[in-house]
């Protein structure tokens, strides 16, 4: 094998480890935040890769111009779960994790329902995109368009994050709330507005990310399972709760996963990364990076 071919493979590992980055921050934020772990993250995927999808067959736009509505419409999507479900499961007064947990997991299981029997189980892709089977050549190294856009996504994405939490009101009231929940409603900041933002902040991460994706990869009813199962181990590696460790370890998941398809086949090219997270959950429970 030769080195640039080597170099092809880690580059297209690069971008989609962006990807991953920007699938698993919005999972990290809400569990930081409240610490819930939402089983519906990969439906909320889905159901932006639907929303492209629906933006390109009915109103002929572009995914590239549909993206920020596609956000819009999932943290209106995000807050409304927050208030019609998961504040309802926070006040249980026993076993109230195996309630929150039940309560996502259910919401999982009813919007793909709900996905089979109006939108059919079959496959759809968007036939054709501005940035649909362009490649850019970086010596010699070629990369696809729409990853490569997916990935300058993330960073901005990540970037924006970063001046949201350090530089706004809100940014300091989210991360007060997610070091002391108590302390913030003694100040007056109202904890059940600032939960409903976060998850609605969650859901407009993982709906850009979708968004994204549904330029180049098939849209179908179980098409979330498979990444949101990958954001959770993102989530673990980068340590539960950090929102900018899930930006490096989806960076170490891309690379491992496309490392790994050098010496075996790409069907088994998940074993690298489950071998690191069990590798990592021995020797470092609470992630590589702890919260940052």
């Amino acid at each position: 094998m030769t080195v640039q071919a080597v170099a092809q493979v880690l580059a297209s590992g690069l971008l989609m480890g962006l990807i991953y980055a920007l699938i698993a921050v919005g999972l990290s934020l809400i569990f930081g935040l409240m610490d819930v772990v939402n089983f519906a993250h990969g439906e909320m995927l889905m159901l932006a890769m639907y929303l492209s999808f629906g933006g390109w067959a009915l109103m002929h736009l572009d995914p590239v111009l549909f993206l920020p509505l596609a956000v819009g419409a999932m943290f209106a999507f995000g807050a409304f779960v927050y208030v019609g479900v998961v504040r309802y499961a926070m006040r249980a007064r026993a076993n109230a994790g195996m309630v929150q947990i039940f309560a996502t997991f259910g919401l999982a299981v009813l919007i793909q329902g709900l996905a089979q029997f109006f939108l059919s189980p079959d496959y759809r892709s968007i036939g054709s995109s501005m940035l649909a089977g362009k490649t850019v050549n970086l010596g010699g190294v070629f990369l696809p368009a729409p990853q490569l856009f997916g990935g300058l996504v993330s960073v901005a994405a990540f970037a924006g994050l970063w001046l949201l939490m350090s530089r706004t009101d809100f940014g300091k009231a989210l991360e007060a709330t997610r070091e002391d929940q108590g302390a913030v409603a003694l100040v007056g900041v109202d904890r059940n507005r600032i939960f409903a933002l976060g998850w609605g902040l969650g859901a407009a991460l993982v709906g850009l990310a979708g968004a994204v994706m549904s330029i180049f990869y098939y849209i179908h009813p179980q098409v979330g399972a498979g990444f949101a199962l990958i954001a959770y181990v993102t989530v673990a590696l980068g340590g539960f709760g950090s929102v900018f460790g899930a930006l490096a370890a989806g960076l170490i998941v891309g690379l491992v996963e496309a490392a790994t398809t050098l010496v075996l086949p790409s069907s088994m090219k998940s074993i690298g990364v489950y071998a690191l997270y069990l590798l990592v959950v021995f020797v470092r429970p609470n992630g590589l990076f702890g919260r940052l």
